[in-house]
């Protein structure tokens, strides 16, 4: 089966020579493969287009796609846009008693599917000219799962509620204090007990719209507001995002405790919290901004280890690199250039304070920074970037520092093209951070994107990419995983490794993905203390002893797995969790 597809917001038809059509063997034999509709875009016959790769070629914004698909999918496609546009094949099932995830890249179809199965879009089974009906959706799912649920929302018998994906955009659309927001949204009498659950005491007073709530208040704010609705179908798109490991650990505890009783879907794409948190995950592969393919379930462990190797055994489909983890040997840091000295750092302020004890860091490795949130992290690195000045204490060296915060904001009125040439033209004519960093971090498409309409995950991409740019001694990264989905994070991490490397520079990773902290560094400083009152950095410490120290605090353990040696959250009380708490190994033996 061939598809083809248009990019919408890559074709450009005021500056498009139509190459497509002028190149065209079937054009110019007479028939109309390829035409002009609305606002001048092309639309391309799919039963004239055979698929020549002409056109893909010719086109100079990349905006068409001719795909071929296994034969089988016909029969499969769940929802089309329109002609040229996105394709979704099949779609999750929920299930009651079991905690279901959904695992794929971004921009393929999982937000959609979302949709779908909460009633807020109606499948159209691809006719996408005629308003679709629930007769011949409840027809197409005959003697399915599916069947019962698409009737049920047919019938209006079922209630669902979804925790949106971007949660720091909430403050834009909800005003007045975070008491008052929750009371309305709960409709299960349930109030005291999920504030009791997720922590949410000390900032229900506060102001949702001021400014003031951090990403992880945010984002802990949004999973309450969905866990109060009183209804059958719970959908958390990415529910993770801006928590420290514990936060996490403890929302997934919630969240699967919520499944035994109710049916549950979850996105997610830090793979440690999904292997704990559900029990079966479709893989969903596709084409970004073209089409994707929902697999069928498989258990949690087996979904995750497919998703790392790139390859579906069972359809002979290679849909993504293959992602190894390494036990990388640790480096001798006594051999290595001193960059930064920091003796006895403080900070105080009205409410918090923190210390951080003497370290040093070495020309040419990467610190990670790990530890809960509110306890001093992003402080420490804003007083290595001089951003703000410590209250006592020194911090010796005289270098160039490149700093990407936590929080982005799309405050250029411009395109992407337009921000790179004002802030990082090199990465438009250096060979090394175009083969680096340009392409590694699929930067192409973005270019002519406007700043303010990029998602959270191209932001991120794009100020990874100008921090990495920048003439610097060392790179203090804040976060740099937030809304990237799995597969971009693993190339994140090996992209900011291969330029540190080759460089011979530093860098310091504030981030809270294991996965992601265990591929990217050489050393980690780990923090302690309470929460928004007082914190206190130690380190750095060699990458298997700082894990240990901070999961011993966070009070969990980590295991390898045997066959793709990732890290696998050990359950509870489980027998491997014991033996490792007993010999004091908190993370895996190296």
């Amino acid at each position: 089966m061939r598809i083809a597809v248009l990019i919408k917001d890559r074709c450009k038809p005021k500056n498009c020579s139509m190459e497509c059509i002028k190149f065209c063997p079937r054009v110019r034999a007479g028939d109309e493969t390829v035409t002009r509709g609305e606002e001048g875009k092309p639309v391309i016959s799919e039963e004239l287009c055979v698929g020549c790769g002409i056109c893909v070629h010719k086109c100079p914004f990349d905006a068409i796609k001719i795909i071929g698909l296994a034969e089988e999918l016909k029969t499969d496609l769940v929802h089309q846009f329109d002609q040229n546009g996105f394709r979704l094949f099949r779609l999750p099932t929920p299930k009651k008693g079991s905690c279901i995830g959904i695992l794929g890249p971004n921009g393929i179809g999982k937000t959609t599917a979302i949709k779908l199965l909460s009633g807020q879009m109606k499948p159209n089974l691809g006719d996408y000219d005629d308003e679709p009906s629930w007769e011949d959706v409840l027809e197409y799912y005959a003697g399915t799962e599916l069947h019962d649920h698409f009737k049920n929302l047919a019938n209006k018998e079922i209630k669902s509620v979804v925790k949106p994906q971007y949660v720091d955009r909430l403050p834009k659309i909800m005003k007045g204090k975070i008491r008052d927001v929750l009371k309305k949204a709960d409709t299960s009498g349930t109030f005291d007990i999920v504030v009791e659950k997720l922590g949410l005491a000390g900032i229900l007073d506060k102001d949702i719209g001021k400014g003031t709530i951090s990403g992880g208040e945010l984002q802990l704010v949004s999973i309450a507001a969905a866990l109060l609705k009183d209804v059958d179908l719970y959908f958390f798109d990415e529910p993770s995002s801006y928590l420290d490991i514990h936060q996490r650990l403890k929302v997934a505890h919630i969240i699967k405790e919520l499944s035994e009783e109710r049916k549950v879907l979850v996105i997610e794409h830090d793979l440690a919290v999904l292997d704990f948190l559900c029990d079966n995950v479709h893989l969903v592969y596709g084409d970004e901004g073209a089409y994707g393919v929902v697999t069928h379930p498989r258990g949690v462990r087996h979904a995750i280890n497919t998703y790392l190797s790139g390859y579906l055994k069972e359809e002979n489909i290679r849909f993504g690199e293959k992602i190894e983890f390494f036990a990388h040997p640790p480096k001798k840091r006594q051999e290595m250039n001193i960059l930064i000295t920091y003796d006895n750092l403080s900070k105080s302020f009205k409410e918090f304070s923190l210390e951080i004890e003497r370290g040093i860091i070495r020309q040419g490795e990467i610190i990670g920074i790990v530890g809960l949130n509110a306890i001093g992290k992003t402080t420490f690195v804003k007083m290595l970037s001089g951003v703000i000045e410590p209250s006592s204490g020194k911090i010796e060296y005289d270098i160039k520092v490149s700093y990407k915060p936590q929080y982005i904001s799309p405050d250029f009125s411009g395109s992407v093209r337009e921000f790179f040439e004002w802030k990082a033209q090199q990465l438009f004519t250096s060979p090394f951070l175009k083969a680096e960093i340009f392409k590694p971090l699929n930067l192409k498409y973005l270019l002519d994107k406007q700043m303010d309409t990029l998602s959270g995950g191209e932001l991120q991409r794009v100020a990874i990419a100008n921090s990495l740019v920048q003439e610097a001694d060392i790179y203090l990264i804040d976060e740099p995983s937030a809304y990237l989905d799995s597969e971009q994070r693993m190339v994140t991490s090996r992209t900011v490794r291969r330029v540190i490397e080759k460089s011979g520079k530093s860098a310091m990773i504030v981030d809270h993905d294991v996965y992601f902290i265990d591929m990217i560094s050489d050393a980690l400083i780990v923090f302690d203390g309470e929460p928004g009152k007082n914190g206190k950095g130690r380190g750095p410490f060699s990458l298997h002893e700082g894990m240990n120290r901070f999961l011993k605090d966070v009070d969990i353990t980590f295991r390898r797995d045997e066959e793709t040696h990732r890290p696998r959250v050990n359950k509870p009380g489980s027998y491997m969790d014991r033996t490792q708490r007993q010999d004091g190994e908190y993370y895996y033996s190296m």
